[in-house]
């Protein structure tokens, strides 16, 4: 009767069946798959993605909230059940729960200038916040999203952050700034160089700017670091941290940071929450 009871709730997986699976990189695909029914997920949140005899894995949500049943992921091949997944068609099907996590609440943003810093897949969960922010540009002030990946073999989303750099105006201008850490001698029209760099240079009101970030560990230390140099409080400052995330809610212990669960408490911080945990940015 417990089973049955919760079948509406976290704990039994949904069957998604997938509408498209296309390769990003090498190692990255993208995915989009139909739900029974709208997920009504926020920015930032994230799924518990299955394959019946294969196993579960923590999966970033990769569009903005929706009224449709369309969700959207990418997926790196990274072990058992992603390289099984990689092998997946249009047409098959895949379990799905959540969606979980604090994720951001757009009303936060309201009225300010936002800042997205983002290294390697860092792309994928923040893309949840900077469609719907990019869709009501009125409601928001100066967007500036600064992307850096190692090579430009590594690009997430080229096309889209090409796009995006063509958006806004005079009045609610929209600055994408692409660094890769080195060309490889492969064709590049963005920067070259750390994805922190471009910081010290911009144009930041730290009463009106808020700025999420989401990447590699070693990314936060010195992101934040050039941020708080430039004024920015830790209260206009949002995380997105990866844990190896087993339950989706807060059960197991595996996405434990000290008192906090990374699943339920996060993946999304305010950084004045958790500056002072020393396991948080680690």
């Amino acid at each position: 009767m417990n089973a049955i009871a919760c079948h509406d709730g976290p704990f039994l997986p949904q069957m998604a069946r997938i509408l498209e699976v296309t390769a990003m990189t090498a190692r990255e695909k993208f995915f989009r798959v139909a739900l029974p029914a709208p997920l009504g997920h926020r920015p930032g949140q994230f799924v518990m993605l299955s394959l019946l005899g294969i196993g579960e894995a923590p999966i970033s949500i990769s569009c903005g909230p929706r009224d449709d049943n369309i969700l959207e992921m990418v997926i790196r091949n990274a072990g058992s059940l992603t390289q099984v997944l990689h092998r997946l068609q249009p047409g098959q099907f895949v379990g799905v729960r959540g969606p979980f996590g604090s994720g951001f609440h757009l009303a936060d943003f309201y009225g300010k200038d936002v800042v997205f810093i983002v290294g390697g897949l860092g792309l994928v969960p923040l893309r949840s916040l900077i469609q719907p922010i990019l869709a009501q540009p009125d409601l928001f002030g100066h967007v500036t999203i600064i992307s850096g990946c190692r090579t430009p073999a590594e690009e997430l989303y080229r096309e889209e952050l090409q796009s995006w750099s063509r958006m806004g105006g005079e009045r609610r201008p929209v600055t994408v700034i692409r660094l890769v850490d080195d060309t490889a001698h492969l064709p590049w029209d963005g920067r070259i160089g750390l994805v922190t760099a471009p910081i010290a240079d911009l144009a930041m009101d730290p009463d009106r700017t808020l700025v999420a970030l989401c990447g590699p560990p070693v990314m936060y230390k010195f992101a934040i670091m050039e941020l708080t140099g430039r004024g920015i409080a830790h209260s206009h400052i949002f995380v997105d941290l990866e844990r190896r995330m087993k339950c989706g809610i807060g059960q197991c212990g595996h996405c434990q940071i000290n008192h906090l669960t990374c699943c339920q408490d996060g993946p999304v911080f305010r950084l004045d929450r958790i500056v002072d945990l020393q396991e948080a940015l680690q």
